[in-house]
Order: structure tokens, then sequence, then C-alpha cells
């Protein structure tokens, strides 16, 4: 199963992984067909973002190594974690998965087990959102993942029941941190973090 997904990936195709929080419908980062792929499938508004989720916060930097200074130290503060950061995105790396905002970037490394985790450290990194339609609910098993997202991707790596709640989303572009969705890592914590 593992092999399988990494080699649909490797080769562009949609898969839907476990993560910390819930269900991931991901693909590779760093073509632009792969996260097109996710757009159609989750029925979502290519404006918005799509996280790029790392395996580790060394392999982040490497994939965006701008985040230096204050979104260095933001991000190994609360990562790995149930955190999606939005960050300065200086040299607009990735501009297929940053949508309406290319000068900033959404970036992920969760604090996954199992078989998510032996997947994520094979590939390194992928695009993700959660498995489900956009606007629909989170998926806590493959059973709440829409038939139609099921259909379109290459592989399901299923590891059994998550916890359900999605990462919580801040945005660290301005002078003070926004909460934009409110999630399974804490808000306060967050905000406190060392800027």
């Amino acid at each position: 199963m593992i092999d399988r997904a990494c080699a649909a990936i490797n080769a562009g195709k949609p898969v839907v992984m476990p993560t910390d929080t819930v269900y991931g419908l991901v693909a590779s980062p760093y073509r632009r067909e792969p996260a097109e792929r996710l757009f159609e499938l989750k029925g979502r508004d290519r404006l918005q973002a799509i996280a790029v989720v790392a395996a580790d916060v060394e392999m982040l930097f490497e994939l965006v190594p701008e985040l230096r200074g204050r979104s260095g130290t933001i991000v190994r503060e609360l990562l790995p974690g149930p955190y999606t950061l939005i960050l300065p995105n200086p040299a607009r790396r990735y501009p297929w998965l940053t949508g309406a905002r290319p000068d900033t970037i959404g970036v992920r490394v969760p604090s996954v087990r199992g078989y998510g985790s032996r997947l994520l450290a094979r590939v390194g990194a992928v695009a993700a959102t959660s498995a489900n339609l956009h606007g629909g609910p989170d998926p806590r098993t493959i059973a709440d993942i829409p038939q139609a997202i099921l259909d379109g991707v290459a592989e399901v790596v299923d590891d059994g029941e998550l916890p359900g709640t999605p990462s919580t989303v801040i945005d660290f572009t301005g002078p003070k941190p926004v909460v934009i969705r409110a999630g399974a890592g804490d808000v306060e914590r967050a905000l406190a973090a060392p800027a």
C-alpha cells in the first residue's frame, strides 16, 4: 500500500492519506498538473491556497529556504503539530498552490504516525488539502470521504479512525497573527509564539 501510494505521488497522481488530524487529499507539490487535479477533485476555487506538507521541519526549510528569521522561529516553535501556518513567500515558490496570494504560502509539518508517517518520510513532501468536497465535513475515516474523491485517486492509505478535527490555520504575514480557522492546534499557544 505505501509502495503504491509513493509511486502514485511520484507519478503526479492524487492519493488519500492519513494525517494527524483528518484524511488528506494529496499530490506532488513540485508541478502544476498534480495540484490542478486536487482542485478538480475537491471542487475548490483555484484562488484558494493548498498547503505544502513536509515530513519534518528540515525538509520544510529545504522546500522554502526563505523561511528564516521570524518565520523560521514560528515554524520551529509550532511544528511539527496540528497547525497550518501562512507565512511570507517572497520568492513566490509553488505559485500553483498559493491561490490569490502568491507572496504567501501555507505550510504544515504534521505529528503523524503509522502509515501517514511512513508515506511522508518516503516522499518528503506533498501538496495537501482535506479529502472532502469543498465545504463538506472533514473526513475522520475513509467512509467519510465522498465517493467521487475515492474514485478519482490512484491509492487510498487507510489507517483507521483519525481525530477528525482539522489543523488550526494562522496567518503570520501581517503585523499581528490572524486565526483563519480554529482547529486541533491550541490557538493561544500559537498566538504566543515568539516572533
